[in-house]
């Protein structure tokens, strides 16, 4: 018998207390259910480009009656192409992968069935990429830092017909959604400038003046509260509006 203050570990590696019980009981209770009916238990295609991590999600999922993954896939191209063969229920779906990124993915899914599920989940948690994610048509966005239990929460969830973000999701979300928006000039400045590049390369590349370039760094650096190239390409990747390779 297990002491009374022990831990379980989640899927991740987080310990999960034991008051989670009545939760694990409640879905135990609705798989049972679910298995004595005879019904069809619900397919789900798990997409990573990393084999552990889909072993490892593979393995709590197939643990419930009503849930099977029916199939993986390591890359966005893969993931397209499984679910046009599988027609699963729900996706489960990273978003930075090789070949193929998971948005645009996820809107392939969407073109092929607009009635398709897909949840997001992913270590990413920019307020950039969860509005393009929602946007793609994912109807989840959650970390990987989340439980057993919420992850198969959500999938029930979203196989009900119910949207699911994660809490540190929407905080960041509606963060994004309040702050002063920058123009397309104005975002590829930015990106221009991560990548090193000096004013008069950044003119040329945009088909503008220097002068220009100034004028539109002038009211970058302001929209985002900085008063350098550095401390703004810092506050720009922490947003996800650039991403440093």
């Amino acid at each position: 018998m297990l002491p009374a203050d022990s831990k379980e570990r989640g899927p991740f590696g987080r310990a999960e207390s034991k008051e989670r019980e009545p939760f694990r009981r409640a879905d135990a209770d609705a798989s049972r259910s679910a298995s004595l009916s005879g019904e069809r238990p619900s397919t789900v295609l798990l997409v990573d480009d990393h084999a552990l991590l889909r072993t490892g999600v593979a393995n709590i999922i197939n643990q419930e009656a009503d849930l099977r993954v029916v199939a993986e896939a390591g890359n966005g191209l893969e993931a397209v192409q499984a679910f046009e063969r599988h027609r699963p229920d729900v996706t489960l779906l990273d978003l930075r992968m090789p070949v193929m990124e998971g948005v645009e993915a996820v809107r392939q899914i969407r073109e092929i069935d607009p009635r398709a599920r897909v949840i997001v989940l992913t270590t990413y948690d920019t307020d950039d990429e969860i509005a393009r994610a929602l946007k793609a048509g994912a109807k989840a966005y959650v970390l990987k830092d989340i439980s057993a239990d919420d992850l198969i929460g959500c999938i029930r969830d979203v196989l009900a017909g119910k949207t699911y973000l994660a809490p540190a999701a929407a905080a960041k979300l509606a963060e994004g959604v309040t702050r002063v928006q920058l123009t397309p000039r104005e975002i590829a400045a930015l990106r221009l400038m991560a990548d090193g590049k000096a004013n008069k390369e950044i003119a040329t590349a945009l088909s503008i003046s220097e002068r220009t370039v100034k004028t539109h760094l002038g009211h970058l650096f302001e929209k985002l509260g900085v008063t350098s190239r550095t401390e703004a390409v810092k506050v720009a990747t922490r947003r996800g509006l650039v991403r440093l390779e």
